[in-house]
């Protein structure tokens, strides 16, 4: 109760530039959420199509992988469905190699998807942080201008508490978004990297020649 009593007073004490901090964090934290989630499904759909798939493609079977993979929405099925699709057609690696190449391209974007809007709502958090802090500073000093001496003391308090309370609280969310975002980034990167790698074993296990 003291914590919650502690917000609330936070809030209070803050002025309405807090609200659309908070908004941000709200937006912020959903993102966060969606791509953690689509980033971990597509890992674990990743390694599932990757250990069914080879051993079609070690037997022959390449009508079986290329249905198995056009399957399948997961980023490495749309990969090895394009290559095994322009392999049909071709017996040349350097053909089919682009023809991967260009799927992942696609794909890539997908993965990336937004992820950069952490930081420009991190950015976002702390402009608003700062423009809470100079509204509350201009608005105390306009109001102790013309009240009595005795209150001045008061008022300019408030201000300056509401101008640090917003400054506080637009980089105390800046700074989690920013670290989200790194996390996140360094996720995709390593899940673009294994499909890479994914793509030349692929590669390498069709057998074809340059």
């Amino acid at each position: 109760m003291d914590f919650f009593n502690s917000i609330v007073h936070f809030f209070q004490a803050g002025g309405r530039f807090l609200f659309p901090i908070l908004a941000v964090a709200v937006v912020g934290l959903a993102i966060t959420v969606e791509r953690f989630l689509y980033i971990r499904r597509a890992k674990a759909e990743n390694r599932k199509l990757w250990s069914e798939l080879i051993p079609l493609v070690n037997a022959g079977d390449l009508a079986g992988a290329e249905t198995l993979a056009t399957s399948s929405d997961s980023p490495i099925g749309r990969i090895f469905g394009h290559g095994i699709a322009r392999s049909r057609h071709t017996s040349k690696r350097e053909e089919v190699e682009m023809s991967m190449e260009e799927s992942l391209m696609e794909v890539t974007p997908l993965l990336e998807r937004r992820t950069h809007y952490l930081a420009t709502l991190a950015y976002a958090s702390t402009l608003l942080g700062l423009l809470g802090t100079v509204v509350g500073l201009i608005n105390g000093f306009a109001a102790v201008s013309n009240v009595n001496p005795a209150e001045k003391a008061d008022l300019l308090s408030a201000a300056v508490s509401e101008a640090m309370n917003c400054t506080a609280f637009g980089i105390g969310v800046a700074v989690p978004l920013l670290l989200l975002h790194a996390y996140l980034s360094s996720q995709t990167n390593d899940l673009v990297d294994n499909l890479e790698m994914a793509a030349l074993k692929f590669l390498n296990a069709l057998g074809l020649k340059g």
